[in-house]
């Protein structure tokens, strides 16, 4: 974790949810950037010892590992899953968290290989949100699914850093980025200045947008994905056909009053292929695609 002075108050630094991460305060005091800036560690570090998939033993380990049996959620989990819930439904089972058997197959790690159809066949038969029964305080799901808060947690993660910040500082203006999700929970009257990273060009901006207010969520194939004979395998798979989705923009950008509502629409977009940005413009959202 490092905290830099820059001409407009502070940059923290830190690494959580396999990303890089980065608070930017817009404070003269370094005592509250540093106060700041270990609020925004301590929570990022928090969502992902729950959350990750792979830690063993934790809340996301224990729903995964409960084959079949009824187990007790806290609201927190309850009100992910929820939200989960509500994304599968508006996507018609496209965006669907218990895809992960899936995601366990298809290897985004160098080895390009494509996974054999009975394995996928079988993957299949373990996918479906319409199989979990949610309660007020408890989940039921068959035995052999699982679920991973995969383009939930991290933009989660960013608003509830987002609106502690607010809340204890109403007047102090941050801008909360992990790994390129991004929330601004209080008016920054000049803005703050967010390159949107070209795919042709990795590391490199290709437009420069200024966020006064809201959140802004990058969805994309342009870092994980696999070449086979010369096609190409983006990350984002399709739960019914347990097969990356076909013709997907390299990246989709959506801007939106929070991060978890940015990144449902830019997930969402994603799964919809060659008609992504006929489904944005009907959001009535601003975004940017690139293919």
């Amino acid at each position: 974790m490092s905290l830099r002075t820059r001409s407009w108050g502070f940059l923290g630094s830190f690494n959580a949810m396999a990303s890089p991460c980065e608070l930017l305060m817009a404070v003269d005091d370094e005592h509250i950037a540093r106060q700041m800036l270990n609020i925004a560690y301590d929570e990022a570090k928090r969502i992902e010892h729950k959350f990750s998939r792979f830690i063993e033993g934790n809340v996301l380990w224990q729903l995964n590992h409960a084959q079949g049996e009824i187990i007790p959620i806290d609201a927190e989990t309850l009100h992910l899953l929820t939200f989960a819930e509500q994304c599968f439904q508006l996507s018609e089972a496209a965006f669907d968290i218990s895809a992960c058997p899936l995601m366990a197959l298809w290897r985004f790690d160098g080895s390009h290989n494509v996974p054999a159809q009975s394995n996928i066949d079988n993957a299949l038969r373990h996918v479906g949100f319409a199989s979990i029964e949610l309660t007020g305080n408890s989940i039921y799901m068959p035995a052999g699914m699982s679920v991973d808060f995969g383009g939930i947690g991290k933009e989660y993660a960013v608003d509830r850093t987002a609106k502690i910040l607010a809340q204890r500082w109403p007047n102090q203006s941050v801008l909360v980025n992990f790994g390129g999700d991004i929330a601004c929970p209080i008016i920054k009257t000049d803005g703050w200045q967010v390159g949107i990273e070209n795919p042709h060009k990795l590391d490199n901006a290709a437009a420069l947008l200024t966020i006064r207010q809201g959140a802004l969520a990058t969805s994309g194939n342009t870092r994980r994905y696999i070449e086979v004979n010369g096609k190409r395998y983006g990350h984002i798979i399709n739960p019914k056909t347990g097969y990356p989705i076909e013709h997907a923009p390299l990246s989709v950008t959506v801007l939106a009053p929070n991060c978890v509502m940015a990144g449902m629409l830019a997930t969402m977009s994603m799964l919809k292929g060659a008609v992504a940005e006929d489904f944005l413009q009907q959001q009535g959202v601003d975004f940017k695609v690139f293919r």
